[in-house]
């Protein structure tokens, strides 16, 4: 897990383009979800971690988004 105010912006590109990040999550809330998720775009930057795979972010007991992870959201909340 990598913290958003921890990194730069350019170290976090080249993470991104070298496929070294492909989640996003609040700290506060323990939210995980896609980077191009609309409500994790609106995240303060202090609140803003990364992942390298999902099951990092649940491993760090992070639950999945409503709106961009919407069905992996429903099995969570409702359960199988």
């Amino acid at each position: 897990m990598i913290r958003h105010n921890e990194i730069t912006d350019g170290e976090l590109r080249t993470k991104i383009r070298n496929g070294e990040i492909l989640w996003g999550g609040n700290a506060k809330l323990k939210i995980y979800g896609t980077l191009d998720c609309r409500s994790g775009k609106r995240m303060t930057r202090k609140n803003r971690v990364f992942f390298a795979s999902e099951e990092e972010a649940k491993n760090n007991g992070y639950r999945p988004c409503g709106h961009c992870k919407r069905d992996a959201y429903k099995k969570w909340r409702y359960g199988p």
